[in-house]
């Protein structure tokens, strides 16, 4: 009874973070709410007694992504942003580009589940030893994409900022 209670109260707090996060005009707010959403998957992770993942979502994205945003954010001039017209008149673009991405990716996932092999589960291994497997086996492609384009997203950003600034 009390882990449904943590549960829903976790899962309450990522899914409302994840909320506010997209839907809060002030950039600085927006990254605020992406923290508490995080700090609610984490809390998911120690209920699913991958403590592992807890300690790294708390170390690392709640504490070393989440800094850097902040500080790009920062960087970047917003007082121009929010005086420059946000959003274009493409969305049937956008929609069609989305539904073909999700066709995509559901193509990818069902033959993907047919051609790994069965990886033994947590208890049989240990969690440590079988989350590296599965990041390593199943999601290195993904991992490393996230990472450059997050690399991407911040040289991008300093670069604005120092053109801004004219150095």
């Amino acid at each position: 009874m009390l882990d449904a209670i943590f549960f829903y109260a976790f899962a309450l707090l990522a899914v409302a973070g994840a909320v506010l996060t997209v839907t809060r005009r002030n950039a600085v707010h927006s990254a605020i709410w992406l923290i508490v959403s995080l700090l609610g998957v984490a809390g998911l992770f120690l209920l699913a007694q991958a403590e592992f993942l807890f300690a790294v979502q708390i170390v690392l994205y709640v504490g070393g992504v989440m800094l850097l945003f902040l500080m790009v954010i920062m960087l970047v001039n917003l007082d121009r942003a929010k005086q420059e017209r946000q959003f274009s008149q493409q969305w049937p673009a956008a929609l069609a580009l989305a539904a073909v991405a999700g066709f995509g990716l559901t193509v990818v996932f069902r033959k993907a589940g047919a051609v790994l092999p069965p990886m033994a589960s947590p208890a049989e291994q240990g969690n440590t030893q079988w989350l590296s497997e599965v990041m390593f086996r199943q999601y290195l492609l993904p991992f490393e994409l996230a990472s450059v384009v997050l690399l991407v997203a911040m040289v991008g950003a300093v670069l604005m900022a120092r053109k801004k600034a004219g150095t």
